[in-house]
């Protein structure tokens, strides 16, 4: 079983990988992002997510019902069936997913994410919160019947609303029911890097005792995804490759040795 993350960047090579995944013809399932389709769309309708960052440095954005909306065009609508789609143009029997449907991700609400604004703490409530399980019996039967499921968000709350989560935690928790050999993250740079501006300082191997300290230096969007892979590693052991998604050939790209790889003690 491998995983394969794909980010919601505007310049992510879909076709690329969606080819390499045919020819590796590995056990697969695909959890994608869409969050460029997100900001045009919200471009569109004239409507501006707001960024809230939390008291520990976590950055998300608000999840109001108008964004939860674009979530079910960008995620669940536009970028999922694109995906499906290139999979069955290269022979994988694909079947879109998000979290709401048949409750395959369910998720506790956030009772508030502590915020500063003008020197002063504050609580702020919206349509979020945590991916706590999974209906693996959902996944097994299509995975059993030789489809390959694609997932993203939103997923389902204990008020049966449709809610904002994080991706990468829905890796983690499927990673601990499969226990993925490899899980593939695909975003719009060369791995992980000493500087984020720098794409010359790619950092090639580290093990998990050193995502602590990256978790630490790290900011934004960024320090929640290195929060997700220290998830990942807490469920069982995996290798996690982090590559450039924009190239040519993606996933073989990393097999090959380019980008980060994360192992386990």
């Amino acid at each position: 079983m491998i995983i394969v993350k794909i980010g919601g960047g505007e310049r992510i090579n879909l076709k690329g990988i969606i080819k390499d995944m045919a020819e590796v013809n590995d056990l697969t399932i695909i959890i994608h992002g869409a969050n460029s389709i997100r900001d045009k769309l919200a471009e569109q309708l004239k409507y501006a997510p707001k960024i809230i960052t939390s008291v520990s440095g976590y950055s998300s954005v608000f999840s109001d019902e108008r964004l939860i909306d674009l979530q079910m065009m960008a995620y669940a609508g536009l970028r999922n069936k694109r995906i499906v789609e290139l999979c069955h143009q290269y022979r994988i029997n694909a079947i879109g997913l998000c979290g709401l449907d048949g409750r395959l991700v369910k998720g506790k609400r956030n009772n508030g994410i502590r915020v500063n604004e003008n020197g002063k703490t504050r609580i702020i409530r919206d349509l979020s919160g945590k991916s706590c399980e999974l209906n693996f019996h959902l996944l097994d039967l299509l995975i059993e019947a030789g489809y390959v499921p694609v997932v993203t968000i939103p997923i389902i709350d204990e008020f049966n609303q449709a809610i904002n989560s994080e991706n990468d935690d829905i890796v983690a928790l499927i990673h601990s029911h499969y226990r993925a050999e490899k899980i593939f993250h695909l975003i719009e740079a060369p791995g992980l890097l000493c500087d984020p501006r720098d794409e010359n300082s790619l950092i090639p191997e580290l093990d998990i005792r050193q995502l602590d300290k990256i978790e630490k230096n790290a900011g934004g969007r960024f320090k929640r995804k290195i929060k997700g892979i220290q998830k990942v590693f807490s469920y069982g052991k995996t290798t996690v490759f982090i590559g450039d998604g924009r190239s040519q050939r993606p996933i073989k790209n990393i097999l090959s040795g380019q980008g980060t790889r994360i192992h386990a003690l």
